[in-house]
């Protein structure tokens, strides 16, 4: 024997039932068959008594809404109108709502009966479709055989003298036997309901009492999923779960099924099915009592969207014996159930997590129950805190496994998910935490990301800069896109995009095919509106991507990191302000769990700073520095000959992408110090930018140019300093190289001839080169060499730096 539940959307159309039809005439066994009311209809029924008992006659149209609709549903299955059961029905309906509407009362016994419609009118139009399509079917008012207490509302269930009353009609069955779910009655006959999920517990009553070889709930989902599809797209079906998994998922929000209606099964060792009625072929959740699960770890993502934390606390409370009674005694008084317990080990403070709907019921409660301790300060004011929401990890094996609490709060921490409670149960099957509500989308995605390895773990960026770089680094995205997802499983999106004339934001990412022609019909740009849709989206794995030289947007790195979202750039005036600006950058960084990197603003895509960074966090210690740290002014002194002019040799780096788009930037020196500044402080050294000392090679009249014009003209005007420099060096078998370098706590940045013999002198084209002098490296220093500038390499640095990134927990 079977027996199949159905619920509202199984039955809620005339196409859906006759899709019950189909699949309870394709089962070999005996069927019980237990029905909900018709899609939407409970709602409809609940506002008819709410309207009635309010006293307004408006009531009468929404009752003849649901009579039409079942009229209708009636009709159109059976080819006939109504008969005069289905009308008795409606009578007594439509006497009990009068009755309502007169006292201008509704209480919980009437509601009870206004809420039995909805069952009692779909079960007797689903048995007069199957008797009519030839299905022997018989059915029975399940207000006869499951008996309750008279808790209107919510009964409880007499399973002494149910089970006797379904036993005593087995005898009667036929081929389909038909319950409507949701109803029973008293032993007085007062109809009464089951509360919500009721028509699954009535199923899994009928199911424990007949000891059914199966238990199917059909629905339309095709199961039990890994999360919430509707905030995970990523979640997958769960072919099989055991109950004690199925019962944890289902009481952290899984709505498929209702945590009671899996008792009476759990008990008898019913093996339970949930399947999709609109796809009858799907295999759905298969739920038993034991399984052989030793490789999967977590079982599913659960959360509840809606939760208040009430808190008891004050120093009163220690050591003194029933305040927990009181308190639970005081909300069960209110009919408050609580979801998730956590007490402080100094008894100092009972922190539940309820339903958001009664944190006022909650409150009253509380206030009444310790009225006199709180207006004496015994204890602290009682504490309700809103908009949360708990999401909990399941599964069996995470008994057995060590750390699977810390891989949840790391990954949490380092997407800025803060923690306002935990729990965890002494099975070790639910690991719960309670978080803001707004944070609940991010943090199902991360966790779905981090625990099931399969799920391509998505990175959203947000990135302001689309010039030369910026388009390169796109154009590289865009190559590596295919290979990144399939053999790192990474899916790079791009989801902010501005320049300083647009802005886009596209949640599932900007078509990397098309973003320029995107982006150039996008909003007006404007820095805080930016910032603020990146916030509001409070996406997980975000990345700030500052591909600018504004001091503007490196101003906003403090308030992106406190958002726990990390930041990559190549703009360096961020990590060469004031040292105490540096060091908040880095200290919001450990602090919020974002990361702060900046690769590139020292020689571009060459890996300096994260080779600095590992001979620091290693143990080692730096001494001293050389560094030929600007490709722009190798690529000019290596270009420059004394037969064309230097000017001309400026021009032609600015055309190659080599500088700036001021050159002067680049000339002047002040690049190089921001870079050798960073390499200093990289180190562990305190240091300001005006304290390495600059030793210009451009003569007085070039420094004070107006405009990059002004600049030219006066570097022509020039041209006999620079030849001479040139001759000079030439006359000495060397060759100039601007040079930085620091050591004994002195930094500077200068023109220097350097001969054959040194490292700097064979570097080519737009080179750079550091030595790094050190405890491990004291004769021969650690040398990194290579391309130092242009778009395409400082693209790959940005790229490296996301790709670290991704590759972390962000």
């Amino acid at each position: 024997m079977k027996v199949l539940k159905f619920g509202g959307t199984s039955v809620g159309s005339e196409e859906a039932i006759r899709q019950v039809a189909k699949i309870v005439q394709s089962q070999v066994d005996q069927v019980v068959l237990v029905t909900s009311a018709v899609g939407g209809v409970t709602d409809q029924l609940v506002k008819i008594g709410e309207v009635a008992a309010s006293g307004d006659r408006v009531y009468i149209s929404h009752f003849e809404v649901v009579k039409v609709q079942h009229e209708q549903l009636y009709y159109n299955l059976i080819e006939n109108k109504p008969d005069e059961k289905f009308y008795k029905i409606i009578e007594e309906f439509e006497d009990i709502c009068k009755g309502v509407f007169l006292l201008r009362e509704l209480t919980t016994r009437s509601s009870d009966y206004i809420l039995s419609i909805g069952e009692r009118l779909s079960s007797l139009i689903i048995s007069e479709f199957f008797r009519n399509e030839g299905i022997d079917i018989t059915l029975f008012d399940s207000r006869q055989y499951i008996v309750t207490d008279d808790h209107f509302g919510h009964a409880n269930v007499n399973f002494k003298e149910t089970t006797k009353r379904i036993l005593e009609a087995k005898d009667s069955f036929s081929k389909v036997s038909l319950f409507p779910g949701f109803i029973a009655s008293t032993e007085d006959n007062q109809t009464t309901t089951l509360g919500r999920g009721g028509s699954d517990y009535s199923a899994a009553i009928l199911a424990g009492v007949l000891v059914a070889d199966h238990f199917e709930v059909w629905t339309d989902v095709d199961g039990l999923m890994t999360a919430d599809p509707r905030m995970v797209k990523r979640a997958n079906f769960i072919e099989h779960v055991s109950y004690e998994e199925a019962l944890e998922l289902s009481h952290f929000g899984a709505k498929v099924i209702y945590p009671p209606s899996i008792q009476p099964a759990l008990e008898k060792g019913i093996p339970m099915t949930i399947k999709n009625t609109f796809k009858p072929d799907q295999k759905g959740t298969l739920i038993t009592k034991e399984w052989d699960d030793s490789k999967q770890l977590i079982r599913g993502i659960s959360s509840i969207k809606d939760i208040a934390l009430v808190t008891l606390s004050g120093s009163g409370m220690v050591g003194i014996p029933k305040f927990s009674y009181r308190f639970f005694r005081a909300l069960s008084s209110a009919q408050v159930n609580v979801i998730l317990i956590t007490q402080a080990s100094s008894e100092h403070s009972i922190t539940v997590g309820i339903d958001a709907k009664d944190d006022k019921l909650a409150l009253r409660a509380l206030n009444e129950e310790f009225k006199e301790l709180i207006s004496n300060h015994s204890i602290d004011p009682i504490l309700v805190e809103k908009n949360l929401s708990i999401i909990a990890l399941v599964g069996n094996n995470m008994r057995d496994q060590v750390g699977v609490s810390g891989q949840m709060f790391n990954v949490l921490g380092k997407n800025g998910v803060s923690i306002k409670a935990i729990s965890q149960g002494s099975s070790e099957r639910n690991i719960s935490a309670v978080i803001s509500k707004d944070d609940l989308s991010k943090a199902l995605n991360v966790l779905h990301e981090s625990f099931f390895l399969y799920s391509t773990k998505r990175i959203n960026l947000f990135i302001i800069g689309t010039g030369n770089v910026g388009k390169a680094f796109i154009n590289q995205l865009v190559q590596q896109f295919t290979f990144l997802k399939k053999n790192h499983q990474l899916n790079i999106k791009i989801i902010g995009l501005a320049n300083s004339r647009k802005m886009i934001f596209e949640k599932d990412g900007t078509p990397l095919s098309k973003w320029e022609s995107t982006l150039s019909n996008g909003a007006k740009f404007d820095k805080k509106d930016f910032m603020r849709h990146m916030y509001d989206m409070n996406l997980r794995n975000s990345i700030f991507i500052d591909i600018t030289a504004s001091d503007e947007i490196a101003a906003t790195y403090p308030e992106i990191l406190k958002k726990s979202i990390s930041v990559v750039t190549p703009n360096k005036i961020a990590a060469t302000g004031p040292q105490v600006d540096y060091h908040n950058l880095k200290s919001m960084s450990k602090k919020y769990g974002s990361r702060f990197l900046f690769e590139t603003n020292v020689c571009a895509g060459l890996p300096v700073l994260s080779t600095l960074n590992d001979l620091v966090r290693s143990g080692d210690q730096i001494h001293q520095i050389e560094a030929v740290l600007s490709g722009t002014l190798v690529f000019l002194f290596n270009e420059y000959n004394g037969q064309t002019k230097f000017v001309d040799v400026i021009k032609k780096a600015k055309e190659l992408g080599y500088t700036e788009p001021d050159p002067r930037l680049d000339l002047f020196g002040s690049d190089v110090k921001r870079k050798i500044l960073i390499l200093i402080r990289e180190s562990g050294y305190t240091c300001e930018y005006d304290d390495i000392e600059l030793n210009s090679f451009l003569p007085d009249s070039c420094m004070e140019s107006s405009s990059v014009e002004d600049f030219y003209s006066k570097v022509e005007a020039e041209e006999a300093h620079f030849k001479k420099l040139y001759e000079d060096a030439q006359a000495k078998g060397a060759r100039l190289k601007v040079v930085a370098k620091y050591k004994n706590g002195h930094g500077s940045v200068g023109l220097e001839a350097v001969d054959a013999a040194h490292p700097f002198y064979n570097l080519e084209g737009k080179d750079n080169i550091v030595l790094f002098y050190t405890n491990r490296y004291s004769d021969q220093p650690m040398v990194i060499k290579g391309a130092g500038a242009g778009a395409e390499v400082t693209a790959s640095g940005i790229f490296a730096d996301v790709l670290r990134l991704s590759q972390s927990d962000i």
